[in-house]
């Protein structure tokens, strides 16, 4: 039984149970509030009636009422088509239809009054109608004269005769269903300070509006609602503020100063400045950190987490970083261990391949405190795992771990919850940052160290590839390396193996041995396989690797300035951005080379065009979310559109919204962390509902 009329199948509005099916698959359409959220795209402003002799110069679509005179076939074979002439107050127009002929023909009666709506097009001087809607209309009566709500349907539900028009039926049989018993579930103070309808006359407004200002007003609240929900979402960090206290970390100690002064190999930037400082502020303030710190490819978050870490151990605690898979966890490991050199911290890697025998010492260290950090995979969570005095995580690529593995490592200290400091690889435009990442304080490293050049990024087509051969053979005469990277193709996993294994065959007969060492790299290879490849291609053995994406998170390799992506036009822009960010890692000139099979053109071809523009990660994750929208929001919404949780949201388009609403979920944290009353009652099912669809972060509601 559901708790909400909102939840009930579409089946209590008495549909067919073919259409009911059809709405599911076809729409993802299962409740009556999934009903009444499925908006309209469009609407047809049909708030009037245009005399034919009035129409001048548009191809805008008109609404006429007309009668039919007469109606004949035209043309034979393929150029047959169905004339009718029709006839209102202003004179005599043609109306054509070239398909469904015999349909059509049956339905049409000469006499009959007609309300007919299409875009005029102009033929030989004379404008008239090519397939235009026609409803009949009885004597005496006048016209619906409203906006029309025009809906997506897919060709499926069309040849089960569910148009736009049948579409709208059903929203306005659903309404009257449930007049008068749609609950609010937004705060009235919520309504009140942002002038917003309620939902009941939200929905009224978006599918039967008396003007357009009905409906981008109910657009408008639904913005206000999805943004205040996701925030919601987010209330594991909302709730630190006021419930939440925090380890005091005041002292800079000898291992933080001893590190800066002394194996410190080059300076810091400005921006790595700037973020420590935001982390020190929050580690030494009483309450716990929760920041997120974003970066561009070798911004310097690694060194920024290490200063971070120190600071835990020279405060008498223990810190680790949770990285999402054994390659990267192992990075991290070798970059910290180098650049701590012989300072006295115990450092430890545990993964899933960590032996039992590889293990004991580890978890006895952590135990007694003797280890101070320990950098691994989702091995970290594990229960044999017990710190000592665990002080600050570190979480890289957060995104990627689910909400109870999160959790469960953050509950390794009992005593209180250790300070949370979120790595993301991947910029993220501000706006989006906010909402993917609502509770967090934001650090943004917007610098790179000094000395970095940037990578030169060029569109290769195939006519090329023989130019890019030999300029490849000049660089690795000159003892560079070379990636050459392959696609994959989720749906098959064969087919990735195929492309990256011919491209290693065809590689390997462009540069023979024992001139050209060539390796391949790709994820079905066994681990140690595949870690004997990097460590060759890091150490120089191997001056040509062709690989998948499986190389998006490798070693770092400062020789490497060369990459070539395969078929680039299919990946996405922060794929291609991370990938072009395994070169330039040195003091050499770096390139990367785009290559298609065809001269691309549209939307791909702007994106590619942007890869070659510029460098920057930010800028080119602002051209992302223009051009597909923004994808998965934090696993709440879904690649290319905002769907998912958002059906009006846009991270675009919102920011007022989105701080505003941060803003009020967190004064509402601070005066009613649990949502206690009987006016919160409907706010709190409406999240249960939306969190079994959603699989959202956290709901500390109820």
């Amino acid at each position: 039984m559901p708790s909400s009329l909102l939840e009930s199948s579409l089946s209590v509005l008495r549909l067919a149970p073919k259409l009911v099916q059809a709405l599911q698959t076809e729409l993802g359409i299962y409740s009556l509030e999934d009903l009444l959220m499925y908006a309209p795209f469009r609407y047809n402003d049909r708030t009037k009636v245009t005399f034919y002799a009035q129409i001048q110069n548009t191809t805008t679509p008109v609404q006429l009422v007309a009668t039919l005179e007469h109606i004949a076939y035209s043309g034979e074979g393929t150029k047959k088509r169905l004339e009718a002439q029709f006839r209102d107050p202003s004179g005599v127009f043609q109306v054509l239809f070239f398909k469904g002929h015999q349909y059509i023909y049956k339905q049409l009666s000469i006499g009959t009054r007609y309300v007919l709506w299409g875009r005029p097009s102009l033929f030989m001087h004379t404008y008239n109608f090519v397939h235009p809607e026609l409803e009949p209309l009885a004597e005496g009566r006048s016209p619906n004269l409203a906006l029309e709500p025009v809906y997506e349907v897919t060709e499926k539900l069309k040849r089960q005769y569910v148009h736009s028009r049948r579409m709208m039926q059903i929203q306005g049989t659903c309404l009257r269903f449930l007049a008068g018993r749609i609950e609010e579930i937004l705060p009235q103070y919520i309504l009140d300070k942002y002038h917003l309808p309620s939902r009941a006359d939200a929905f009224l407004r978006l599918h039967f509006p008396r003007q357009m200002s009905d409906a981008d007003n109910a657009r408008l609240r639904f913005k206000y609602e999805e943004w205040f929900c996701l925030q919601l979402e987010q209330a594991e960090f909302l709730v630190r503020d006021t419930q939440v206290r925090g380890i005091v970390c005041s002292r800079v100690g000898e291992l933080f100063n001893s590190f800066y002064k002394e194996h410190l190999a080059f300076s810091l930037t400005e921006a790595q400045k700037r973020v420590l400082r935001d982390i020190h502020a929050d580690m030494k303030s009483g309450r716990q950190m929760n920041r997120l710190l974003q970066g561009d490819v070798g911004s310097g978050k690694t060194l920024v987490a290490l200063f971070s870490l120190l600071l835990a151990v020279d405060n008498g605690l223990q810190g680790c970083l949770m990285a999402p898979t054994e390659i990267l966890a192992t990075q991290h490991y070798r970059s910290i261990c180098r650049m701590l050199g012989d300072m006295p911290v115990r450092v430890e890697l545990l993964t899933g391949s960590t032996t039992q025998k590889e293990r004991r010492p580890i978890h006895e260290g952590l135990r007694d405190g003797a280890v101070n950090i320990l950098i691994g995979t989702h091995a970290l969570i594990e229960d044999e795992v017990v710190f000592h005095n665990l002080g600050l995580v570190i979480v890289d690529e957060q995104h990627r771990f689910g909400v109870a593995q999160r959790a469960k490592l953050w509950g390794k200290n009992p005593e209180i919850l250790p300070h949370i400091l979120v790595m993301s690889a991947t910029p993220i435009p501000r706006t989006l940052a906010l909402t993917v990442y609502a509770g967090l304080d934001i650090s943004v490293i917007d610098e790179l160290p000094v000395g970095r050049k940037p990578i030169e990024t060029r569109i290769l087509h195939e006519n090329q590839r023989e130019q890019l051969y030999n300029f490849l053979r000049q660089e690795m005469a000159q003892g560079h390396q070379v990636y050459v990277v392959y696609p994959l193709v989720n749906e098959s996993e064969a087919l990735d193996l195929k492309s990256v294994t011919e491209g290693y065959e065809r590689m390997g007969e462009v540069f023979p041995a024992p001139q050209y060492r060539v390796g391949m790299l790709h994820g079905q290879m066994p681990a140690a396989e595949k870690e004997e490849v990097m460590r060759a291609f890091a150490s120089g053995a191997v001056n040509l690797l062709v690989a998948t994406t499986v190389i998006e998170v490798g070693v770092d390799v400062p020789n490497a300035t060369v990459i070539v992506i395969e078929d680039a036009q299919r990946f996405g822009l922060t794929q291609l951005h991370q990938l072009r960010g395994r070169v330039g890692r040195g003091a050499e000139k770096s390139y990367c080379f785009l290559m298609t099979k065809y001269d691309i053109q549209g939307t791909t071809r702007q994106r590619l065009q942007i890869m070659e523009k510029t460098n920057d990660g930010f800028k080119i994750a602002e051209a992302d979310l223009q051009l597909r929208g923004p994808g998965e929001l934090g696993g709440l919404m879904q690649s290319g559109k905002e769907g998912g949780a958002f059906s009006f949201a846009s991270a675009l388009e919102d920011t007022d919204i989105i701080q505003a609403m941060r803003t009020e979920v967190r004064e509402l944290y601070r005066v009613n962390p649990m949502l206690e009353g009987k006016e919160y009652e409907p706010l709190c099912a409406f999240m249960a509902r939306r969190g079994k669809k959603t699989n959202p972060i956290i709901v500390k509601i109820g």
